[in-house]
C-alpha cells in the first residue's frame, strides 16, 4: 500500500503488479483471492485495478534456475517463463514515453566526477532536447554561468554521438574543473536559461490536515526550495494579500503572493 500511495503522489502514470512467492501457495483459490484483493487495493488508490496486469511467480526460483542454466529460453522453465511474461506485459501495457526533443536542451546535474586524462563528467537525466558531441552548452546555477564544449557522451558504458530527452547520460566537458560544478546546476543550450536570485511567487500554504504547517510564519522566514536535483534555502522578504495589502503574518491555509 505504501508503494501505491507513493506512486500516486509522485505521479507514476502506469504500473504492473508481480505477486512473488507463488511457489509457497498450493491453493489456486487463495491466489485468486489475493489477485482480487490486490485489484481492490489498486482501485482504492485510483489505479485501474480491473485493467492492470497482475503476474504471479517466484523471483527466487527464476534466479536460481538462471544461475544453474544461464541460457534458459522461454518454455524451458516455468518460473523463468513468469519473468518473460512479466517483461512482455511491461512492453505491451506500459506506453513508451514521448521524448521532448523539440525544445532546447536542458539537463539537471545529479553528480560530477573526474576521469584522469579526459576531464570532468557531469551526469544526470536529460529533461528535454538533444545534445551532440561538439555542441556548446552553458553550466548554469549556484555559481556564475560558464560556457563550455561537450567532448564526449556516455550512457551505460557506451559512447554516444548524441543523447535525447529521457536518457541518463554522462557529459564530458572541456576545460571545466570538477570543483566548479555542483549537483543542482543545469546544462543548457546557450542563451535559453536566465538564472535569477529573486522572484515573485503566488502560493497556498498547506494546513496541518493537508500535511503542512500548524504555526504561522513571518517576513524573514527561510524555507527550503527543492529544485530538480538540489535544495536551496531562500528568504521570504515580504507578503502581499489577495487584496494587494501588505501582510505581516501568514497562517496555514492562506493564499498569498511573496517575494523570495
Amino acid at each position: 500500500k505504501e508503494h501505491l500511495l507513493l506512486a500516486k503522489q509522485v505521479g507514476v502514470p502506469d504500473i504492473l503488479v508481480f505477486l512473488n512467492k507463488e511457489d509457497q501457495v498450493d491453493d489456486p483459490e487463495l491466489l485468486e483471492l489475493v489477485d482480487l484483493e490486490v485489484r481492490e487495493t489498486l482501485d482504492t488508490y485510483e489505479f485501474p485495478g480491473d485493467d492492470i496486469p497482475i503476474i504471479s511467480g517466484s523471483a527466487l526460483n527464476a534466479l536460481n534456475a538462471l544461475i544453474e542454466t544461464p541460457g534458459l529460453k522461454k518454455g524451458e522453465n516455468q518460473w523463468v517463463d513468469k519473468i518473460f511474461d512479466l517483461m512482455e506485459k511491461v512492453d505491451t501495457y506500459i506506453p513508451t514515453p514521448v521524448r521532448d526533443t523539440e525544445k532546447p536542451f536542458l539537463m539537471a546535474i545529479e553528480d560530477v566526477f573526474s576521469i584522469t586524462g579526459r576531464g570532468t563528467v557531469a551526469t544526470g537525466r536529460v529533461e528535454r532536447g538533444v545534445l551532440k558531441t561538439g555542441d556548446t552548452i552553458e553550466i548554469i546555477g549556484i555559481k556564475d554561468t560558464v560556457t563550455t564544449t561537450v567532448t564526449g557522451l556516455e550512457m551505460f558504458q557506451k559512447t554516444l554521438d548524441e543523447t535525447v530527452a529521457g536518457d541518463n547520460v554522462g557529459v564530458l566537458l572541456r576545460g571545466v574543473p570538477k570543483d566548479d560544478i555542483l549537483r543542482g546546476m543545469v546544462l543548457a543550450k546557450p542563451k535559453t536559461i536566465d538564472p535569477h536570485t529573486q522572484f515573485d511567487a503566488q502560493v497556498y500554504v498547506l494546513n496541518k490536515e493537508e500535511g503542512g504547517r500548524h504555526t504561522p510564519f513571518f517576513p524573514g522566514y527561510r524555507p527550503q526550495f527543492y529544485v530538480r536535483t538540489t535544495d536551496v534555502t531562500g528568504k521570504i522578504t515580504s507578503f502581499t494579500a489577495d487584496d494587494g495589502s501588505q501582510a505581516k503574518m501568514i497562517l496555514p491555509g492562506d493564499r498569498v503572493k511573496m517575494v523570495v
